[in-house]
């Protein structure tokens, strides 16, 4: 099915359309010199994946790799993540059980998670990651709009370059539907490495059952992997990188969001030296 043939492009997008001001964003993209922002995001050891630079998304040219993918994301998803795009993002955050010292946005975008994370944990260091410099430049113009301390980094969630057990809580809010299988599978075994013992991993995205039943959708918004996702479990995923007390919640029936914890291996001390898998559920970090 080409791009112009696809239920977004021949009915969804002129009714998104109508809703969102066109000459507006069109000034706000001419206003921002794309390649001097992006510059002082992007790191030159990081490699941009196949996967991510071989594949429109959402029907744009170069997917994320398009500054304009940054401008006309935010418009767009506040009327397609439906019922509402701060509700859904708000039950990732209510979710958490934990009260965070660090926390880490995997595939952050342009932040609307990242930010309501922030708001959520004031006290919390909190750093965005995305392969896209350009969706960085927009959050970072939101989180000073919204006068928030945020750490913005351009870098692969497979391979972030963090030190291990340095993070409390790990997220990737509408990444998975994004990437192939085992490229998942690698985020979520980079995510276990990277949090601390009791640290929590949470996903939030489609509904993978809603998915597989309603073969439909996938046609609907040019996502070239969303098929692979929803054949797929994140709770198997999960348990499969070494994640405890692995538990999916459906919201509306359109969306989920996933909660695992990095279990606590300990010595039982009866017999023969043995290991015990605690999923330690709310634990909350020491003070360094």
């Amino acid at each position: 099915m080409s791009s112009q043939d696809t239920i977004w492009e021949r009915f969804l997008a002129p009714v998104v359309r109508f809703f969102i001001n066109e000459k507006e964003l069109q000034q706000l993209y001419e206003s921002i010199d794309w390649q001097q922002e992006a510059t002082r995001f992007q790191q030159a050891d990081v490699e941009t994946p196949l996967y991510y630079s071989s594949q429109n998304f959402h029907g744009i040219k170069q997917g994320y790799l398009n500054p304009g993918a940054a401008v006309s994301y935010d418009p767009i998803t506040q009327y397609v993540l439906l019922p509402n795009e701060t509700l859904v993002r708000q039950e990732l955050i209510e979710t958490i059980q934990s009260q965070p010292r660090r926390i880490l946005d995997l595939g952050c975008g342009t932040g609307s998670t990242t930010l309501m994370l922030k708001q959520a944990f004031p006290a919390a260091e909190v750093i965005g990651l995305d392969l896209s410099p350009y969706m960085l430049v927009m959050a970072e113009r939101k989180a000073q709009a919204a006068h928030l301390d945020i750490q913005w980094r351009h870098g692969n969630a497979e391979h972030t370059g963090f030190p291990d057990a340095s993070f409390d809580v790990v997220t990737a809010s509408l990444l998975f539907h994004e990437t192939p299988p085992a490229v998942a599978q690698s985020i979520l075994q980079e995510s276990f490495r990277l949090l601390s013992v009791g640290g929590e991993v949470l996903i939030l995205d489609g509904n993978q059952k809603t998915l597989r039943q309603l073969d439909w959708l996938n046609n609907v918004f040019e996502e070239p992997y969303i098929r692979d996702f929803a054949a797929e479990s994140v709770d198997a995923s999960m348990v499969a990188a070494g994640f405890a007390a692995v538990q999916t919640t459906d919201l509306w029936l359109i969306h989920q969001v996933t909660r695992g914890v990095k279990p606590l291996i300990h010595n039982s001390g009866v017999g023969e030296s043995t290991e015990e898998v605690i999923p330690l559920e709310g634990w909350i970090p020491s003070p360094a």
